[in-house]
């Protein structure tokens, strides 16, 4: 059982590749147990084992977990010639919360069954609860090491088994992204003989095929004039979905010109930089995006108008690495359509 266990762990750590954007996470784990003292079972024995999570993206809950442990030798019991084994199989939901962009923290509770090879002493195959914590630190992009501790309460009798594990993270399945939006070049205008056409709103397109005037500054638009991709410049602060006063003036332009154009939708982009989690950015970016259509609400555009929808630091514009390219990234964009 030892050599198949290890055998199935280091196989699965070295066929899986990782994205920072992934749907499962598997988690090869080592560690041992703690157990009370009435159990007649030695107090300390080694586990290892195999969890797989399922990474949640629209709920309060960041990832359900599917595992189990099995006792890397067979544990004795006290008084007696005989041992066991003991194979536990088990499920958790988990909440993470990112400290830095490498390191969080996480809970979890759940519930299981353990089985023993060799009843005695009291022990009995049956259901157990647990709850515990732990710490995450991103080693790389590939792998992250992972440490635990859970306290296993057995149902019938109320026996105690503290859990420690330590383990190394890898993520699978990519999430997939959307299409890039592509943008039909602008024609070429002709000059005319007597004149140089004119560009009223200086969206690159003339006024004779214009067919959207008085576009938005610094908006992208079609091969019409039309507007489909527009900067609303609110740079948010980390960790932060409030719009600050000093952005007020470019959303309110943009409400004036979409009650102006009523055929006109938006989808509401909101982006995050790195720093904190995968997931928690995720939620953070739709918080940052529900606040902008707020604001737009409040200023009479019609709702049905307006959508959102938050890609967390999935599409960065700038590095990363600095406070100025982060700040950049934090950002909210209006995608047009009619």
């Amino acid at each position: 059982m030892k050599k198949i266990l290890l055998s199935t762990v280091a196989c699965a750590t070295m066929m899986l590749a990782a994205n920072s954007n992934y749907k499962y996470e598997i988690t090869p784990t080592f560690g041992g147990a703690y157990t009370e003292g009435n159990l007649g079972l030695d107090r300390n024995y080694a586990n290892g084992g195999l969890s797989l999570g399922f990474n949640q993206f629209d709920s309060y809950i960041d990832q359900v977990e599917l595992g189990f442990l099995r006792t890397l030798d067979d544990v004795d019991y006290k008084g007696g010639n005989s041992d066991t084994g003991i194979t536990r199989v088990f499920t958790n939901v988990i909440k993470e919360y990112g400290i830095t962009s490498d390191f969080s923290l996480y809970t979890l509770i759940g519930a299981g069954v353990e089985i023993f090879d060799d009843e005695a002493n009291g022990n009995e195959d049956g259901v157990f609860g647990n709850y515990g914590a732990g710490v995450k630190y991103k080693l790389a992009d590939e792998v992250s090491l992972k440490f635990d501790v859970r306290h296993l309460i057995e149902a019938d009798h109320g026996d105690n088994t503290l859990l420690y594990n330590v383990g190394l993270s890898i993520p699978f399945g990519e999430v997939a992204k959307p299409a890039p939006v592509v943008e039909k070049p602008a024609p070429v205008a002709v000059a005319a003989p007597v004149e140089t056409p004119k560009d009223s709103d200086g969206d690159g397109v003339i006024d004779s095929l214009d067919e959207c005037p008085n576009t938005m500054s610094k908006s992208k638009v079609d091969s019409v004039g039309c507007m489909t991709l527009v900067n609303l410049n609110i740079n948010f602060d980390t960790d932060k979905s409030v719009i600050k006063d000093s952005y007020n003036t470019r959303i309110v332009e943009f409400a004036n010109m979409m009650k102006a154009n009523p055929k006109l939708k938006a989808t509401i982009e909101a982006h995050t930089d790195s720093v904190g989690s995968n997931a928690y950015n995720q939620k953070l970016s739709e918080r940052r995006a529900a606040s902008t259509v707020e604001a737009l609400k409040s200023l009479k555009v019609d709702p049905s108008k307006i959508t959102s929808v938050g890609y967390g630091e999935t599409r960065p514009v700038a590095s990363n690495d600095t406070a100025e390219g982060r700040a950049e990234n934090r950002r909210v964009e209006a995608v047009m359509s009619k």
